[in-house]
C-alpha cells in the first residue's frame, strides 16, 4: 500500500516527523518498505500565465511567448511545446532556477531570439516518468507568482507499506489511519460521507445468481455526465503519489475511493448494457475482451458481471473493453460489491493478471463499506462531471455475508502470554482504536470484532493485537527456561541422512523437485493415479500433487539431457500424495534413476551402458544398510510406466513397498528420451527400519563349499529357486551366491543353467562329508520336485 503522507495527515496527524511516523507504523506490524519524496528537488519555479504567443521568425516548431510570473512586466521566453496556448497557467522556471539533475536556467538565445526562463513540462520537474509530450498545464485557479513547489505541496513523501496477506483492512487510507491513530493515541478524522439525494427515478435491474460468491451488490445510474471534464489536480496528484495513473474522471474517482476507503468499484457505460445486470458464473467457452485488450476464455468456475446478452467483467478482477467508459459516454452505471474471497482467489493469476481490485478482494473487503463507498463516489463524480443520480439499487443476502462472532479473552491468559498485566484503560483504548467494542464481565473480556477484520477469530488473535499496539519493545524481556532431555533414538531405525550419503557414495546426486507436477506427465506415467488438483497452481504445468516421484525425476533427467549431460544418476526423497483431499494419503518415498554409461568417462573406463542390474545392485546395497537384506524380495510384475519385461515389485515381509524397472519404450518415445532409463521408488519407512546388530562369535572350524549347476526351464525365476534352496539347505548355511546364468551350447533350447555356490560352517565342530552330502541331496530333491530342475552334467 503506497500513499501520500500529506493525505494521511488529513485523516490523522500525530506529532511525529516522517521517519518517526514510519517507525510507528512498522512497530505496529505494518512494515514500511520505503519513504520517497513525491517529486524531484528543484528551486526557482513559480506559477505563471501565458499572455502572448507568436511564431518564431526562424524556426517552424518554436514559439515566442510572453508569460506573467507576478514579478512585474511579462517575461519573454522561447517554447517548443506543441500545446502551449495563451491564457494557460504553467510552471515557469525563472532565470537562476535549478531543475532536477542540477540543470540551471540561464538567459539564452534560440535562433536569434532571447529567452529569459523556461516553461516546464511534468517530466522536466520530475513529476512524470519518461518524456512529457507537452508543457504541464495547471488549473485556471492556480495563483500567478506563487512558488510552484509550495502550491503543489511537493515537500511531501510517499510511504510504501508492505502488508501481510491477513491485513487486507490496511489496503486503504482509512485502514492505515485507523492503525496510526491507535498506535499513537491520536484522533482519527474521517470524511463526512452524506447520502446523495436521488434526482431521478432511473434504475437498472440487478440480479445475483451466485449468492455465495456475491452476497452484496449495489448499483446506481448517473445520467447526463460530461466525461470530457478534467479530473481535479488534487485528485490526480493523490493518485500519482499512490502509484496510480490518471485516466479519466470516472476511472479516477473509482480508484480514489478504492484508495481512500478500500472498496474497489467499477463504472459501466449504461448505453451498451442490455436488459439488466446479472452476477453469475461464466458459461464454458464464454469469451471476454478485457480493458487491457486481452481476450480470455472463461469457464464455469469464473464469477462474472453480465447483462442479458454477454459477460461484462470478471468479478473482482477487471472490466470488459466493450462496456468501459470513454470520452463519449453520457450515462453511467456505477457498481460496488462484496465478493467472497474464495470466489475471486486465483482468478487474476489464472488469466495472467494482478489488479488492485483482485489484490483487495482476495484478502477480504469490508462488506459494510459498500454503501458509503457508493455515496462517496457519487458525490465526487457529480462535483467533477455533473449528472443526475438515481437511487441506489441493492441486492443483499445476509446469510452469505461474513458472520463476526464475539471473541472471548481471558485476563489470566493475556497476562501469561505478555508476562505483564495491562491496565483495563489501555486495553479498552486499544480495542476502541481498532474499531472493536469490548466489555469485561468477570475475568474475561468479550470483544465484538468489526466487519473489516477477517483475520481475528480466536483468543490468540486478540492477544497479538494488544501486544503489537502496546509495543513489543515495551514487553518484559527474560530468557526462556526449559527442562531439556536427550531425545531417545531408536537404534534399529537408521537416519535418512545415512541413506542420502550412501547413494551419493555410489555416484548419485540428490534432486529436489516440486511436489506439484504436470497433469499430462503424471497421466502419461500413471494413467489411474488420483491425487489433489491445486485450486491456485504456480503454473499450468504444476497443477497436480505428485502421485509418485517418477514425474519429477524424469523432468530433471530431461533437463540434464537437453544440456548434453548424458550420464545421469539422480535420487530424491519426499512425499507422494495419493487420493483426494478428503481421503489423502501422504507417503515418504525414496526414488532414483540412472541413465547413460556405466562408468565415468576415462582412459580405463568401458563403453557399456547402464542396465537393469546396475540399478538393482545399487538398490540392494541400499536395502542392506539396515541389516535386513534377506527380508526383501524382487517379484516380476507390471507397471504402466515401466518396461513389461524388465520390471519388479519390491516386497518386504509380504508387503509391497516399491518398484524398480526400465522406463517403458513408448513413454521414452513420447518424452523424446533416446537412451535407456532405469528407475526405482521405495517407501522410506521400509528402507529405514532395520534390526539392532547383535554379536555372533566367529566359528573356528573350516567352511565347506559346494557348487551346483541346475538346468531349469527358461521361464523359472531365479529368486524363488534360491529361496527354496535356502530353506532346505539347513541352519548351517552361511553363504549362498548365484555366480552364473547360461543359455547356449550344451543347454537344451528353452532352458537355462543356473550355477550356485553354497557354503556351510558349523559353529562348534567340523562338518563331515556325510552331513554335507545329505544337505546337498535335500537341496537337489527340492529343486527337482518344485522346479523340475536337474543337475547339469
Amino acid at each position: 500500500m503506497k500513499f501520500s503522507e500529506a493525505w494521511l495527515r488529513e485523516w490523522v496527524s500525530p506529532q511525529l516527523d516522517t521517519q518517526a511516523l514510519a517507525d510507528a507504523i512498522t512497530m505496529a506490524g505494518l512494515e514500511v518498505d520505503a519513504i520517497e519524496p513525491v517529486g524531484a528537488v528543484f528551486v526557482g519555479v513559480v506559477v505563471a500565465e501565458v499572455v502572448a504567443k507568436a511564431p518564431h521568425p526562424d524556426a517552424d516548431k518554436l514559439n515566442v511567448c510572453k508569460v506573467q510570473d507576478g514579478s512585474g512586466e511579462p517575461v519573454q521566453v522561447v517554447c517548443g511545446a506543441p500545446n502551449v496556448a495563451v491564457g494557460q497557467k504553467v510552471p515557469f522556471a525563472r532565470v537562476g532556477a535549478v531543475l532536477p539533475e542540477d540543470f540551471k536556467i540561464k538567459r539564452a538565445k534560440l535562433r536569434g531570439v532571447e529567452s529569459h526562463g523556461m516553461i516546464c513540462s511534468a517530466s522536466e520537474l520530475g513529476l512524470e516518468e519518461g518524456h512529457s509530450e507537452g508543457i504541464y498545464v495547471l488549473p485556471a485557479e492556480a495563483p500567478v507568482g506563487k512558488d510552484f513547489r509550495a502550491w503543489m505541496t511537493l515537500d511531501d513523501s510517499t510511504i510504501d507499506v508492505d502488508l501481510t496477506p491477513n491485513r487486507g483492512d490496511c489496503l486503504s487510507l482509512r485502514g492505515i489511519a485507523r492503525e496510526v491513530g491507535c498506535v499513537t493515541a491520536t484522533r482519527v478524522v474521517e470524511p463526512n460521507i452524506a447520502p446523495v439525494v436521488a434526482r431521478s427515478n432511473a434504475q437498472f435491474p440487478i440480479a445475483v445468481s451466485d449468492e455465495a460468491g456475491c452476497p452484496r451488490y449495489l448499483g446506481r445510474v448517473i445520467r447526463d455526465v460530461d466525461l470530457s471534464a478534467q479530473t481535479p489536480l488534487w485528485m490526480r496528484e493523490r493518485l500519482r503519489r499512490s502509484g496510480i495513473r490518471s485516466i479519466d474522471p470516472a476511472v479516477d474517482v473509482t480508484n480514489y475511493v478504492m484508495l481512500e476507503l478500500g472498496q474497489p468499484m467499477h463504472a459501466f457505460d449504461l448505453d451498451v448494457l442490455e436488459g439488466g445486470i446479472e452476477v453469475r458464473r461464466a458459461h464454458d467457452g464464454e469469451r471476454l475482451t478485457l480493458l487491457d485488450g486481452q481476450e480470455v476464455v472463461l469457464d464455469g468456475t469464473t464469477l462474472v458481471i453480465a447483462d442479458q446478452a454477454k459477460a461484462l467483467a470478471i468479478a473482482g478482477v477487471m472490466g470488459g473493453d466493450d462496456s468501459g467508459v470513454g470520452a463519449e459516454t453520457r450515462h453511467l452505471f456505477l457498481e460496488a460489491a462484496f465478493f467472497a474471497p474464495l470466489a475471486v482467489a486465483g482468478k487474476a493469476r489464472e488469466f495472467g493478471l494482478h489488479t488492485d481490485a483482485s489484490h483487495r478482494f482476495e484478502r477480504g473487503v469490508d462488506p459494510d463499506i459498500t454503501r458509503p463507498a457508493m455515496e462517496r463516489a457519487t458525490e465526487l463524480l457529480l462535483a467533477i462531471v455533473g449528472g443526475t443520480p438515481g437511487p441506489i439499487s441493492e441486492v443483499r443476502k445476509p446469510a452469505h455475508l461474513p458472520q463476526r462472532d464475539d471473541v472471548a479473552l481471558s485476563r489470566e491468559r493475556l497476562a501469561a502470554c505478555l508476562d505483564v498485566r495491562l491496565p483495563d484503560e489501555e486495553i479498552q483504548r486499544i480495542f476502541r482504536g481498532l474499531g472493536m467494542t469490548a466489555s469485561a464481565p468477570g475475568d474475561r473480556w468479550r470483544v465484538q470484532i468489526p466487519s473489516w477484520r477477517f483475520d481475528i477469530a480466536i483468543e490468540e488473535d486478540l492477544i497479538e493485537e494488544l501486544a503489537r499496539v502496546h509495543g513489543y519493545n515495551r514487553l518484559p524481556v527474560r530468557r526462556p527456561q526449559a527442562r531439556l532431555s536427550l531425545k531417545p533414538a531408536d537404534e534399529a531405525l537408521q537416519p535418512l541422512r545415512r541413506v542420502r550419503r550412501h547413494l551419493v557414495s555410489r555416484g548419485y546426486q540428490e534432486a529436489v523437485t516440486y511436489s506439484f507436477v504436470s497433469p499430462e506427465l503424471q497421466s502419461l506415467l500413471l494413467p489411474e493415479a488420483v491425487s489433489p488438483t491445486l485450486a491456485n497452481p504456480i503454473s499450468s504445468d504444476m497443477s497436480v500433487m505428485r502421485h509418485s516421484l517418477f514425474p519429477g525425476l524424469l523432468k530433471a533427467l530431461m533437463h540434464n539431457l537437453n544440456r548434453q549431460q548424458q550420464r545421469v544418476r539422480l535420487f530424491e526423497t519426499g512425499l507422494v500424495f495419493q487420493g483426494e483431499l478428503d481421503a489423502l494419503t501422504q507417503t515418504p518415498m525414496i526414488g532414483g534413476l540412472v541413465c547413460g554409461s556405466r562408468d565415468v568417462e576415462g582412459w580405463a573406463a568401458g563403453r557399456e551402458s547402464v542396465d537393469f542390474f546396475d540399478l538393482k545392485g545399487d538398490l540392494e546395497s541400499l536395502l542392506a544398510l539396515g541389516g535386513c537384506a534377506d527380508e526383501w524380495q524382487f517379484v516380476a510384475a507390471s507397471h504402466p510406466a515401466l518396461h513389461p519385461g524388465r520390471t519388479a515389485e519390491l516386497y518386504r515381509g509380504g508387503q509391497a513397498q516399491g518398484w524398480i524397472g526400465a522406463l517403458h519404450p513408448s513413454i521414452r518415445a513420447q518424452l523424446g528420451i533416446k537412451p535407456e532409463v532405469y528407475l526405482f521408488e521405495v517407501a522410506q519407512q521400509a528402507v529405514l527400519e532395520g534390526r539392532i546388530a547383535a554379536f555372533q562369535p566367529l566359528s573356528r572350524y573350516p567352511e565347506v563349499r559346494r557348487d551346483l549347476a541346475f538346468v531349469v526351464d527358461a521361464e523359472v525365476g531365479v529368486a524363488p529357486l534360491l529361496e527354496a534352496i535356502r530353506a532346505r539347505a539347513g541352519e548351517w548355511l552361511t553363504q549362498w551366491q548365484l555366480f552364473d546364468v547360461y543359455q547356449g551350447q550344451g543347454v537344451a533350447e528353452g532352458h537355462k543353467s543356473i550355477a550356485l555356490g553354497l557354503t556351510w560352517q558349523h559353529p562348534s565342530r567340523t562338518l563331515n562329508d556325510d552331513e554335507i552330502n545329505q544337505l546337498i541331496a535335500a537341496v537337489v530333491d527340492e529343486a527337482e520336485s518344485r522346479f523340475g530342475a536337474r543337475l547339469r552334467s
